[in-house]
């Protein structure tokens, strides 16, 4: 059983200004929202369902039922794919996410968005859903190890 603390406390204080021990923010309080450029992102994902932004390595994650289905790094997004899907992104002229691990450059499964479709909602859509179909076969393949061992 915690102990009881002190009216005046820090965390008593913490509690009474509707803040979690932990320190995090909750509703009540004001927090800043996306930048731009997620925002945008987030406004031309939105028809594929709740797309949810979290911040990520210096980046941003956006998620959808759960699956991370694009990644934003230095104000450019990534949409997710896969062996069924990377061939298409190759073609529009799109390149691999690449970061570098102890000087060696390491490409991740999110290639850069097509030209063109920052621009428009509708040309956005079909990438989108790409992206939203690798993340959930790359969801049934974990599923599917979990499951073996």
């Amino acid at each position: 059983m915690p102990l009881p603390q002190a009216a005046g406390s820090k965390r008593t204080q913490r509690q009474a200004a509707g803040r979690k021990t932990a320190g995090r923010k909750t509703a009540g309080l004001k927090t800043a929202g996306p930048p731009p450029f997620v925002a945008c992102c987030l406004a031309l994902l939105m028809p594929l369902g709740p797309v949810v932004p979290r911040r990520m390595f210096g980046g941003w994650g956006l998620f959808l039922d759960g699956r991370m289905i694009a990644l934003i790094a230095r104000d450019r997004l990534h949409l997710k794919t896969d062996s069924v899907t990377v061939e298409r992104f190759r073609a529009a002229g799109s390149e691999p996410f690449v970061y570098h691990r102890q000087a060696t450059p390491v490409a991740l499964s999110y290639w850069r968005a097509p030209a063109g479709t920052l621009d428009d909602p509708a040309a956005m859509l079909p990438w989108g859903e790409l992206a939203v179909a690798a993340a959930r076969r790359a969801a049934g393949k974990k599923t599917a190890a979990h499951t073996r061992r």
